[in-house]
């Protein structure tokens, strides 16, 4: 009931407000006045301040976004940890059931995937021809690094 008072207060403000800037006649910046003078009437006949008002105050919606917030930290923190392992130099964690059991952990790559494909146009070099050199040659890049002292 607080809440809509002063809501409504708001808007009858800032229609006064539109008014005395639409007498100047500045009727744009008045009709833009008014547009958010009346959002706040609008919001408290649709419901949304009543039910916004209904949500902060209850304690279970407060533990609720405690515990939305805490999982979150969780998920960063083994993030961070699992990522630092990983620069140092460590291996990622392996399964839990995979380790128990003795057996391998699933690779994550298949071992032919790190083979370029050919495109549509290019033939398949046979076995015992060997592959053919790139296009375009890198003589002027490393014009440019020898240049530079690298």
């Amino acid at each position: 009931m607080l809440a809509e008072t002063i809501c409504s207060a708001v808007s009858a403000a800032g229609l006064g407000l539109a008014a005395v800037t639409a007498y100047r006649r500045r009727f744009l910046a008045a009709t833009r006045i008014a547009a958010y003078a009346l959002v706040p009437v609008g919001l408290v006949l649709t419901g949304v301040v009543e039910w916004v008002s209904g949500m902060v105050f209850k304690p279970s919606v407060w533990i609720g976004f405690g515990l939305l917030g805490l999982s979150w930290l969780l998920f960063t923190t083994t993030r961070a940890v699992e990522r630092r392992a990983l620069a140092k130099g460590g291996k990622p964690p392996k399964e839990p059931r995979a380790a128990a059991e003795g057996r391998r952990a699933p690779e994550a790559v298949a071992p032919n995937a790190s083979a370029p494909s050919l495109g549509a146009g290019e033939p398949r070099p046979t076995a015992g021809q060997a592959p053919a050199a790139p296009a375009d040659d890198f003589s002027d890049i490393e014009a440019i690094l020898k240049k530079h002292g690298i």
